[in-house]
Order: C-alpha cells, then structure tokens, then sequence
C-alpha cells in the first residue's frame, strides 16, 4: 500500500474530510453570492461533506467489531440512500450528483472486496488488489470532490448514461425473432 506508506494513512484521510468540507464551503459561498442557486448542489456537497466527516478514521473507533471494511461499505451505501432521499425531495440533479453515485458505488464494492479479502479469506499480505483499492479509492474520492466543485461533466459520464439508455430503450421495443 504505497500511498499509505508515504503519505500515511490518516493523512489520505483528513484530506479527503478536509476536501469535502471545501467543497461544501465553495458551494455556500457560490450559493449565497447568487452565482449558482442550485440547492442540489449545496445539499449533495453537505451531505458529502457529513458523511465524510462522520466516517474519518478519527471516527472508526465507535464501530463495535473490527471490520472497518465493511463499515466503510456500509457507511458508503448509507451516504447513497442520503443522496437519492435528497432527489426525491428535490426533483433534479447537478452533473456532478452521477458522479457521487457512481464513485460512492464503486468504492463501496472496492470496501467489500477487501473486506472479504482481509476477514473472510484472512489474507494478511499484500497484493495487486490492495495497491489498486488504494489508488482507485483515493482518486475516486478526489474525482468527486473536483465534480463538486466544477459541475460539470468533465468525464463524459452523461454522455455515457444516455447512450446506454437510448441503446436499453431501443432494444426493448424492437421484437426479438
């Protein structure tokens, strides 16, 4: 785990609490200068920014049992039913909210995988997987962070999603011979 080694590990932490808590703090400032009035935005930021911080490695001492893996997970999971909670309230959605559902997904199961490598199969010693989860966790939490902040879709995501959709629409109503 290299990151961790170099930078240490609570470091990677705190700055990812500490980016959020920026993020958030951008879009307060660019919110109340009546630049942006998008209160998905500030609610996606906020939401982001209190599940980041509840979930620091500060924090990991409340959890009863020494699976922070999964607790990671489940806290990750958690912060997307907050999201789609906050979408059924508001009714519309910023680029950036694709980006926090697909990074908060995809380091959730990256959270579960190596919660099944380390407790569940007791595997000790490094491999491949764990320098990827590192480095996958890491730049997914600062890709959202930068959504955040930008709003915009800067990897072409919705792009992406409507081709999908339109490929999903199209199959379903041609007749299957």
């Amino acid at each position: 785990m290299f990151l961790a080694e170099f930078f240490g590990l609570f470091s990677l932490s705190a700055f990812s609490m500490w980016a959020f808590l920026m993020a958030f703090f951008f879009n307060i400032f660019v919110y109340s200068l009546d630049v942006k009035r998008d209160t998905t935005l500030l609610l996606s930021s906020f939401i982001m920014m209190i599940s980041y911080t509840a979930t620091d490695y500060i924090f990991t001492w409340l959890s009863y049992y020494d699976t922070t893996y999964f607790d990671w997970a489940i806290y990750d999971i958690s912060t997307i039913l907050c999201l789609a909670i906050a979408f059924s309230f508001i009714k519309k959605t910023t680029p950036s909210f694709l980006y926090l559902l697909i990074g908060l997904s995809v380091n959730s199961i990256f959270f579960l995988l190596m919660y099944l490598d380390v407790y569940i199969n007791k595997n000790l010693e490094s491999w491949w997987f764990w320098s990827v989860y590192q480095f996958s966790v890491n730049i997914i939490d600062f890709l959202m962070v930068v959504a955040l902040i930008v709003d915009r879709d800067f990897l072409g995501l919705h792009g992406i999603k409507r081709k999908l959709t339109r490929l999903f629409k199209t199959s379903k109503t041609q007749p299957t011979t």
